[in-house]
């Protein structure tokens, strides 16, 4: 059966002399590996950077601000993915649904969800903005955040959120240009903005002392320069993909389509930062040294993280142009290439981070074994086991490259999200030890991750029923 949708409105025709003005990659035809890894490492060094910029403001504050300032910088990490978890999910939103139509070969419906997107991006970036400001003072004292940090935490959050509109520009143009094979622009971008943050953080902390409202600042100022540079480039794009500031508004039918799998993804991200806000709260009642070196570890853990989390993207980019261009028999070998990339990733960068973590660590923590010996703690447990989230997220992504976020995300909330909250009131609350804390990751990845494959099957066999 043909899809209705697709059939309804223009295409592109491929006609003599025509050619698309993107540096696309053609997911509906020929070998996958090669053009897996081809898409997959521009997105993983875009991640990569944007983790080395963000680790530059660690390493920046701790080193001329001292253990204090970063322990007010560390402890806000679970707070602000709360809010901009919600702003990503959304995005992805967005990638499906532009990459659906992008492999249905449907110009108009493509450029309906482009205007829709940004539309969304600014109104969503402006809501979260206000939700910061407000609830983030409450929310650092339920975390139980201390009182020896509380002021300095505050200050940087305040700021920080300042630039969230602009951050959420960024984030839906980065995920409407990847889902139309382009991930490399997106990398440029943010390549550019990243050296402006680290010049900005060595000018304003260490050369005018301005601690971590210093930092604060060059993260929004790096975020408002992205944000131009991508707009920029998308009102330059070929005319049945340009972005037209007066075609800029809401699509009834584009908002649904993206809302079906954003929301959902959205709720799922917000639900895990709040099982983490409530680990970060179990890692405050060890005190304002624990907090340093957890947030070191953690640092270190996002490049593991967003290495892994780069085949997540590949998964849904390339399921959403097959499912859009009606190629179902390569899902299941999207799935096969996927998860062996995405396994040998996060053995060899997991294990590797751990077996050089002490010398990692200092590079955060100088001169602070203690710390550093809190950081090791967390890094033997979540490090080494980190490829098992890896293939759970994959599979996440094939769910939701196949149009399916609901499912995906009831079972992470049940299987992550609440297992861990359970965790920390019941096994922790007995035995109240860092490592018996970070235990609950593994086992919660391993539970989610085997129901996902098995809801890949199941939405897999519905989706060829309903369309073949």
């Amino acid at each position: 059966m043909k899809n209705q949708e697709a059939q309804s409105h223009g295409k592109w025709k491929a006609g003599p002399g025509y050619r698309r003005k993107e540096p696309t990659i053609d997911m509906l035809n020929g070998p996958l590996a090669g053009k897996i890894l081809i898409f997959t490492l521009p997105v993983m060094l875009s991640g990569l950077l944007q983790l080395l910029f963000n680790a530059a403001d660690i390493i920046v504050v701790g080193r001329f601000a001292g253990s204090n300032s970063l322990a007010a910088v560390g402890s806000n990490g679970a707070l602000i993915n709360l809010i901009v978890n919600l702003l990503i999910g959304l995005s992805i939103g967005s990638a499906v649904a532009v990459g659906f139509y992008y492999g249905a070969n449907d110009k108009r419906q493509v450029s309906e969800t482009i205007h829709t997107s940004i539309a969304v991006s600014l109104i969503g970036g402006v809501i979260c903005l206000a939700a910061g400001l407000l609830l983030s003072p409450v929310l650092l004292r339920l975390m139980g955040t201390p009182e020896s940090i509380l002021g300095k935490a505050e200050l940087y959050l305040r700021i920080y959120f300042v630039g969230l509109p602009a951050m959420s520009i960024f984030n839906f143009g980065s995920a409407i240009l990847r889902a139309l094979g382009d991930t490399k622009h997106p990398l440029y971008y943010l390549t550019t903005a990243g050296v402006i943050n680290i010049v900005l953080n060595v000018i304003f902390v260490a050369g005018f002392h301005m601690d971590v409202a210093g930092v604060a600042i060059a993260t929004v100022v790096s975020q408002v320069v992205s944000a131009l540079l991508i707009l920029r480039h998308m009102m330059q794009m070929e005319e049945e993909l340009r972005l037209e500031w007066k075609r800029v508004r809401i699509s009834r039918s584009k908002l649904i389509r993206i809302a079906r799998v954003g929301i959902p993804s959205g709720i799922q991200s917000t639900v895990f930062s709040i099982s983490n806000v409530l680990i970060q709260s179990s890692v405050n009642s060890f005190g304002e040294i624990a907090v340093a070196g957890n947030s070191a570890a953690s640092n270190i853990e996002n490049f593991i993280y967003v290495a892994m989390n780069s085949f997540y993207q590949s998964a849904q980019t390339f399921t959403s142009q097959n499912v859009g261009g009606q190629k179902y028999e390569r899902i299941n070998r999207v799935l096969f290439c996927c998860c062996g990339m995405v396994l040998l990733t996060g053995l060899i960068f997991g294990n590797g981070a751990y077996l050089c973590g002490r010398r990692l660590l200092g590079i955060y923590l100088p001169g602070d074994p203690e710390a550093i010996r809190f950081g090791l703690i967390r890094m033997s447990v979540i490090a080494t086991t980190y490829c098992i989230c890896g293939l759970m997220d994959v599979l996440s992504g094939m769910l939701r490259g196949m149009g399916e976020s609901v499912l995906p995300m009831i079972v992470s909330i049940v299987g992550s999200c609440l297992l861990r909250v359970v965790w920390i009131y019941t096994v922790f609350a007995h035995n109240r030890e860092p490592l018996v804390l970070y235990y609950s990751y593994p086992i919660s990845w391993v539970l989610t991750g085997s129901v996902h494959l098995l809801c890949y099957f199941y939405v897999k066999k519905r989706l060829v029923k309903r369309y073949v």
